[in-house]
């Protein structure tokens, strides 16, 4: 049972110190924002408190120094400094070391947790701020200003406000119910009256506030946006504000506060005379108004303040709750019987087609429709926002800018785009080549960009859009762009085209792809071994994806990648060729037209025709995969967008709409280029899917479809 605790609080962490990441490069940028200060001392608390509770003894040890630190930067007797901001992720990378090194950790990460926390000890004694010199001791009012601010937006506290007005309050035109109203503006607000002070209506003056309000408000505001709404009263009433404590840590009580505990809090019975009323057996409140030691008013207050709590917690709870873990195998194994129930409802269809019986046509239509929902909601489910992949490479600009002396940043946008989760993953490693690459082969140093015309500090742009059943993810730079001549005189030396080739510069963009290809003058850390931009071809290839490059010397470089969303289940459009069935993903299909074997046009060698005003090269998947028999007298052919053009599949006949289950290829049939997988069609057959984009690259190299085919088929 404890393993399993253990295993949750290690994914917890992960997130934490995820979060914690991104928290701190933002707090390079802006050391005085309060929110981030709280949000990074929250992180660390968490991981501190809950590494205790489940054994990791050397990471909440560890947490507590850096928290204090923390603390104290928020509290602004310490400057948060660039310095510090080092100093702070390499404790984040530390404790994830401690998470991988379980309760074992070896001499050397004793070693280094060491060297972490004098180095942290050390910064606490030296209490500089920003500008060098001593620390100073805060101000006053320099705490409020960093955890209190009104406009801050901060953790949510919970707050007791007593407010008396003067008895002339009313006089000055002042509505005093207006001003609690203003009041719950502020966050969630329960208000309480005391009347015992109103006399009987003869003896009352009307003119005369007689009323006081006791008022319990949970709010991310600070204690002045809170008395800024009674800033034109303050002087004739009688206001007191006092924190019970931040909503954060009322959430981890596991009830909410008693009326005694309230009632003491307030000063208004010791603890004795609540030990003496508990042990009557009777309600609290009843003793003690019976006693005459509180008044029927301050307990319904009590009681007031103590229902609004109990609600904050709910609410903190109610939100915790609003998402659950759960294991990725999980996940991946409902996928899969996903998988098996639609391959099921395409054998139930063709059944019902066959036997024409009106009930069991109207079960199978219904049972597709549900299908259909609940593998739409099956791959919701796998889907996540790209933001969590985007985050972690602001880390990698960061380190590799100081280690390659450039000045540079990342930029992301539209960190919201959701992507299938194992996509995400696979994802990964070719952003970080990409973005690795970008910085030190395109960023300039800062010199030479100024002597450029250029801002001192590069920038990287990561971005994310959806576009139909893709994404596309662009990584673009504002560096010097590839330089052709250098990528064409280096692919002539290490024989990658002949001599006195004259390539596009399409095509000369697309060498860096090759394998083992690279520009660098010397092997660096960073590059010079030719593997990065190889390995994000053969990634994205995996995926069933392509990468566009586009270059400008002199003004940067823009790498777009295009990714399906889901690997799992897609729509598709199921053909035949002579015995043979292929699947088109549907995502890619633009049309589909007849043709007559006599309306065949050649030009200049090349197979064309004309599809809504534009010639278009076509190719005979018959001819393309070796087929037997004759082509029909009419056969068909699929237009389909592949790489930013439109291109035509002859097929002899066109089947229809089918919802496909990816099937991995064997082993052997795995690096066939032109078949992305492969799916089971009702009846048992097998369906190849096609590979659009990789099965057009190799028909432009020959649109006869032979030598090209030999390429693609062979490529394993």
């Amino acid at each position: 049972m404890i393993d399993g605790f253990k295993e949750t609080f290690r994914e917890e962490a992960e997130e934490l110190l995820s979060g914690l990441e991104g928290i701190l490069l933002e707090l390079e940028t802006k050391p005085g924002d309060p929110e981030l200060l709280n949000a990074a001392f929250r992180a660390v608390h968490t991981i501190k408190g809950s590494a205790g509770m489940f054994g990791f003894e050397a990471i909440g040890r560890f947490a507590h120094d850096l928290e204090n630190i923390m603390d104290r930067i928020r509290s602004g007797s310490l400057s948060m400094t660039k310095d510090f901001a080092d100093l702070a992720l390499s404790c984040r990378d530390h404790i994830r070391t401690l998470l991988a090194a379980d309760e074992d950790p070896g001499p050397a990460i004793q070693e280094r947790t060491g060297q972490l926390v004098e180095a942290l000890r050390a910064y606490a004694a030296k209490g500089s701020r920003a500008d060098g010199g001593e620390s100073e001791a805060p101000s006053e009012g320099r705490a409020d200003a960093l955890t209190d601010n009104p406009d801050a937006g901060g953790e949510e506290t919970v707050w007791r406000l007593s407010f008396k007005p003067g008895q002339g309050v009313f006089r000055s035109g002042t509505k005093v119910l207006r001003l609690l109203e203003e009041l719950s503006e502020l966050g969630d607000c329960a208000c309480f009256p005391h009347t015992e002070n109103i006399p009987e209506l003869e003896k009352l003056d009307p003119e005369a506030c007689l009323t006081s309000w006791d008022a319990i408000i949970a709010s991310g505001k600070g204690p002045d946006a809170i008395k800024d709404v009674f800033i034109f009263i303050e002087s004739e009433s009688e206001i007191a504000l006092e924190k019970i404590e931040e909503a954060a840590i009322l959430q981890e009580r596991e009830e909410p506060k008693k009326l005694g505990e309230i009632l003491l809090d307030r000063g208004i019975v010791t603890r004795a005379a609540i030990d003496e009323a508990l042990r009557s057996q009777r309600r609290l409140g009843e003793v003690l108004i019976e006693k005459k030691l509180v008044s029927k008013e301050q307990v319904e207050s009590a009681l007031v303040e103590q229902e609004h709590l109990k609600r904050v917690q709910e609410r903190q709870v109610d939100t915790g709750a609003a998402s659950i873990r759960v294991a990725s195998e999980k996940l991946d194994q409902l996928v899969d019987l996903v998988g098996e129930l639609v391959t099921l409802q395409a054998r139930l269809s063709q059944t019902a087609l066959g036997i024409q019986d009106p009930g069991l046509t109207g079960i199978s239509e219904m049972f597709d429709r549900l299908i259909s929902q609940l593998r739409d909601n099956t791959m919701s489910i796998r889907m996540l926002p790209i933001g969590s992949t985007f985050n972690k490479f602001r880390r990698v600009v960061r380190d590799l800018s100081l280690e390659l002396g450039k000045d540079a940043e990342l930029a992301t946008e539209g960190a919201e785009t959701e992507l299938d989760k194992t996509v995400i993953e696979k994802l990964g490693d070719p952003l970080v080549h990409i973005i690795r690459n970008s910085l030190d082969h395109g960023i300039e140093r800062p010199a030479d960009r100024l002597a450029a015309g250029k801002p001192r500090s590069g920038t990287i742009r990561l971005s994310a859009m959806h576009s139909g059943a893709y994404v596309l993810i662009q990584v673009a730079d504002d560096g010097a762009g590839l330089d052709r001549a250098a990528i064409k005189a280096k692919a002539l030396e290490r024989g990658i085209i002949s001599p006195g080739a004259d390539l596009p510069d399409q095509e000369i963009d697309q060498l860096i792809f090759a394998p083992g290809f690279s520009t660098a003058k010397t092997v660096t850390k960073v590059s010079g071994r030719g593997v990065g931009m190889d390995v994000v071809k053969r990634e994205i290839d995996s995926l069933g994806g392509t990468v566009l490059l586009k270059s400008e010397r002199g003004h940067g470089t823009t790498m777009t990648l295009k990714i399906p969303l889901t690997l799992a289940i897609i729509e598709g459009l199921l053909v035949k060729v002579a015995d043979e069935f292929y699947v088109v993903p549907l995502s890619s299909v633009d049309g589909c037209i007849e043709i007559r074997s006599d309306e065949v046009v050649e030009r200049d060698g090349k197979r064309i025709i004309t599809y809504r005003g534009e010639l278009l090269p076509f190719v005979p998947l018959r001819t393309w995969f070796d087929s037997p028999g004759e082509a029909p007298a009419i056969s068909q052919i699929v237009i389909v967008n592949a790489l930013d053009s439109r291109i035509g599949f002859v097929v002899d006949q066109v089947i229809g709409d089918y919802q496909t289950v990816v099937k991995p290829l064997g082993r052997l049939y795995r690096n066939v280029r032109g078949l992305s997988g492969a799916t089971i069609l009702g009846d048992g057959t097998v369906a190849l899917i096609l590979d659009v984009n990789r099965l057009s690259q190799a028909v432009k190299r020959d649109s006869t479809g032979r030598a090209g085919r030999d390429e693609a088929l062979l490529d394993a």
